[in-house]
């Protein structure tokens, strides 16, 4: 038996694969054992659903004839068997530091399946992608003179993209205005070691219209280039594809009856991300696509015409549905007649949106272990880690559960792979860090568990 549990009247309950449904509906017994055996919190990895959302993507690419190049956003999972999954069906891996270059490298990426989009790169970091010749993104011109700096007399032209600051996004630290960029380029036609591949822009928020009015500009620039006689083959229009954690009724419903009582804090975070989104990331990537450029083409054609590969970086929309986490619950405490607040073994290190002044607007499932049905009343509270620290908080949104939940139940967050199970996991009073497993599935339909390492891809 499942319980979701929420505000009444006004409930986010997770949308579901099917095979993780059947696993906390009908195996919980398994997902009990695994708690057992492997601690709490337990993050559950399935990497083959980021093949089959690579390949959702890709066949939205192929459907409007853009030649593309798509890579998987490493830094929003620790897991290795996601770059792994990520690596054999074909697409590439944005990877943000050196560490992150070399678990790719470990697993089997050559500079042809590598791009670095971060923006404050170490010399160490630049030497070992020069050394594979990997795709760098250069944020600035400063960091352009970083990165000839490390260039050796012998090497080969190292490709570079020049990230882009679009005037929508000039609050933004990240990337170069429109002179900036010209400027890079007349320092790289003086640099024969260099070879100038394209642009790159990476935007907050996740409008395709913004992405559009980027495009635009960046289209401006490529036109530029080319007049410098300089030959881009690519744009990259970095991540921010939207996914969808809850459906887009029930999440417009909640923001629209939401009040500062339903806190703990007594007040409503200042910002959320779009966890019911309207469109699914296919969707919008087909929005972006038929969107019209200047001259009033479609962008996909734009690309076609241009000759251009179409770069991205998708993070959290290849990792959809990815993983699940589960807590086991230690205890229930009541505040007073009306609240409780509900521990659990772990801590919001595990579920960081509140560390970010906002909510993981999803709410957990809650696994009652084997026991007699309970006639007990529902309550409200707010879930708890089990530190010493009054803001190792993991849902400060009050919560009201059908019954009350007791020490052994199981709380599992669905959708977590996306910046949320390891983001900020540490070994804080001396746990250890969470468990991350990949589940796998035998021809026969037996689930089995494998350490996510990159031992075990």
């Amino acid at each position: 038996m499942t319980l979701h549990c929420h505000k009444l009247g006004a409930g986010l309950p997770p949308i579901l694969r099917s095979l993780t449904a059947d696993l906390l509906a009908q195996q919980s017994t398994q997902l009990f054992d695994w708690v057992a055996r492997y601690g709490s919190p337990l993050n559950l990895i399935w990497p083959e659903v980021l093949q089959e959302n690579l390949t959702a993507l890709k066949g939205v690419l192929t459907e409007h004839r853009v030649e593309h190049a798509l890579y998987y956003g490493a830094k929003i999972n620790k897991s290795p068997g996601l770059i792994g999954v990520a690596l054999r069906t074909g697409a590439g891996i944005d990877v943000s530091s050196l560490y992150e270059l070399r678990d790719a490298r470990q697993l089997g990426a050559n500079g042809l399946k590598l791009v670095a989009t971060g923006p404050a790169k170490t010399d160490i970091f630049l030497k070992e992608l020069i050394a594979c010749n990997a795709l760098i993104s250069v944020d600035s011109p400063e960091e352009l003179e970083d990165l000839i700096n490390c260039l050796s007399p012998e090497t080969s032209p190292q490709p570079v993209l020049l990230r882009v600051r679009p005037t929508n996004q000039g609050n933004s630290r990240f990337g170069m205005p429109a002179e900036a960029v010209i400027q890079c380029l007349t320092r790289i036609a003086q640099e024969n070691r260099l070879h100038f591949s394209g642009l790159h822009f990476h935007l907050n928020g996740y409008r395709w219209e913004d992405r559009a009015a980027a495009l635009r500009e960046a289209a401006a620039l490529v036109a530029e280039a080319r007049r410098m006689g300089f030959s881009p083959s690519m744009i990259d229009i970095g991540g921010g594809l939207p996914i969808q954690y809850v459906d887009q009724q029930h999440y417009q419903a909640y923001l629209a009856s939401q009040t500062s009582d339903d806190y703990r804090t007594g007040k409503v975070p200042g910002s959320f991300y779009p966890y019911g989104s309207v469109l699914s990331a296919k969707d919008w990537l087909r929005r972006l696509l038929q969107a019209e450029t200047g001259d009033g083409r479609a962008i996909a054609d734009y690309f076609a015409r241009e000759g251009l590969i179409l770069g991205m970086e998708p993070g959290r929309a290849l990792a959809d549905q990815a993983a699940i986490t589960a807590f086991r619950i230690t205890r229930v405490k009541a505040l007073d007649q009306n609240t409780h607040v509900i521990f659990v073994e772990g801590s919001s290190f595990s579920a960081c949106e509140t560390w970010f002044a906002s909510e993981f607007l999803v709410d957990p499932i809650l696994i009652p272990t084997a026991r007699a049905p309970s006639l007990s009343p529902p309550i409200r509270a707010y879930l708890a880690g089990h530190s010493c620290l009054d803001d190792d908080v993991l849902s400060n949104r009050w919560l009201t559960f059908p019954i009350t939940p007791q020490a052994g139940d199981l709380l599992v967050y669905a959708n977590t792979a996306g910046y949320q199970m390891d983001l900020l996991e540490n070994e804080f009073h001396r746990h250890p860090m969470p468990a991350r497993l990949r589940v796998m599935r035998s021809s026969e339909g037996q689930i089995t568990l494998s350490p996510d390492t990159i031992e075990e891809v």
